[in-house]
């Protein structure tokens, strides 16, 4: 069912800033208007000489309007997304961080991709998915990103440890437990009590076979006992629970870490640390490669009185996720492309991508599962069960079993 958009509606969002777009037509036409099209995204780091821009740009150009874009932070966008579709002044293209997607779904914002004949079948199908609730799918994805283990080779060496053993969490434990020996740190993350947190927990947790339905399974359980264990035998530092990605990263960039767990948003910083790294995918409990979850955006179009501005909508979302302009966005925002072929073509440029195609290839989306709006009512239990957990004040499993019932009665 999906709900008002009053109910959906963050009581802060501000009025001002809410754009309403414009153009020659005025109801159902049964042409394609032309004119100008607005186009809303969450890069507002790129201004009117990006190459971002200058993409959207070509793309209105080809299909015969002019491309009105505006960028916000990622949090004020699907707040102003909800607000502009209750006042029937939407964007055409609405670009929105995968977990959104649900939301605005739920309450009635987005098109289907069928309705507006967008063609999704190139696709990776475990990159579509976080776009998709109810067997209907909302949106393309304009990339992805996903986290693996950078790794210090020095520390590493000195250690005696080869990362390209670790296939496992006991092969992992064992190197990090060489590199304490050896006098160095082993693994910094983010445990933090927020979304960043429960994203960094995920690989464990899912790698253990875990499911987000029952956070307080036994595959949980032994997720957040690895996490715990590190702490307490000194292989990650207690700064954990307050580490942000950005801070984890700052840590591993003093060069005393073995490992770090963060994302492709990192490889530009790692080429600046002065030593010389290493990724290597994060290790699943019995070994593989565990599923991460994947950040990234979607591109969608909000739903449209005048339904005629579709067909200009589905040329701007064609444009945006063609092949050759995936390349070059995803390249600009260090995106793994979503779509095979795009991919190898990535590799080819730049072979230390490689294992990060990996690692997009075995993620899956926060959302995915058909949990659409529940995920972030699990999240929220889950992220106070590990900040428990280690901070000492509950065991694992009790953590989860409080976090479980939690998520339970938040999701009836």
């Amino acid at each position: 069912m999906r709900k008002p958009l009053s109910a959906l509606l963050i009581a802060t969002c501000l009025l001002a800033g809410c754009s309403s777009s414009t153009d020659d037509s005025t109801g159902d036409s049964g042409a394609a208007p032309t004119g100008d099209y607005t186009v809303w995204d969450p890069y507002p780091q790129f201004d009117d000489g990006s190459d971002w821009v200058k993409l959207l740009t070509r793309c209105g150009t080809d299909a015969g309007v002019t491309v009105e874009r505006t960028g916000y932070d990622t949090t004020d966008l699907t707040n102003k997304a909800l607000l502009a579709a209750q006042q029937g002044n939407s964007p055409d293209v609405l670009i929105v961080d995968n977990p959104v997607v649900s939301t605005l779904a739920d309450a009635g914002v987005l098109t289907t991709t069928d309705e507006l004949k967008v063609d999704t079948s190139a696709v990776e199908p475990n990159l579509l998915a976080a776009g998709q609730a109810g067997g209907k799918t909302y949106g393309i994805p304009i990339g992805a990103n996903t986290l693996a283990l950078y790794y210090n080779k020095s520390v590493l060496d000195k250690a005696g440890v080869d990362p390209a053993g670790i296939k496992d969490w006991g092969g992992l434990s064992a190197a990090l437990e060489k590199v304490k020996a050896a006098g160095k740190k082993g693994i910094t993350f983010s445990a933090i009590g927020t979304e960043e947190g429960s994203f960094q927990f995920l690989p464990w947790f899912w790698g253990a076979g875990a499911d987000l339905t029952r956070l307080d399974s036994p595959q949980g359980v032994a997720a957040l006992t690895l996490w715990t264990d590190w702490l307490k035998k000194g292989y990650a530092p207690n700064s954990v629970l307050n580490n942000t990605q950005t801070t984890s990263w700052q840590e591993f960039a003093t060069g005393d870490f073995a490992f770090s767990e963060n994302g492709t948003w990192q490889l530009a910083n790692a080429k600046k640390t002065g030593f010389e790294y290493g990724i290597i995918p994060i290790p699943s409990q019995a070994g593989g490669t565990a599923p991460a979850p994947t950040g990234g955006e979607f591109v969608t179009a909000p739903v449209q009185d005048d339904t005629a501005r579709y067909a200009v909508t589905e040329k701007l979302i064609s444009c945006l996720s063609s092949a050759d302009n995936a390349f070059a966005t995803d390249t600009t925002l260090s995106y793994i492309a979503a779509t095979e072929a795009v991919q190898q073509k990535q590799v080819a440029e730049n072979p230390e991508l490689k294992v990060w195609v990996e690692a997009v290839t075995a993620a899956k989306g926060r959302t995915s599962d058909d949990l659409g709006t529940k995920y972030p009512k699990i999240s929220q239990p889950m992220w106070t069960a590990f900040q428990a957990a280690l901070s000492g004040s509950a065991s694992p499993q009790d953590a989860l079993t409080t976090a479980q019932t939690a998520a339970a009665a938040a999701t009836r």
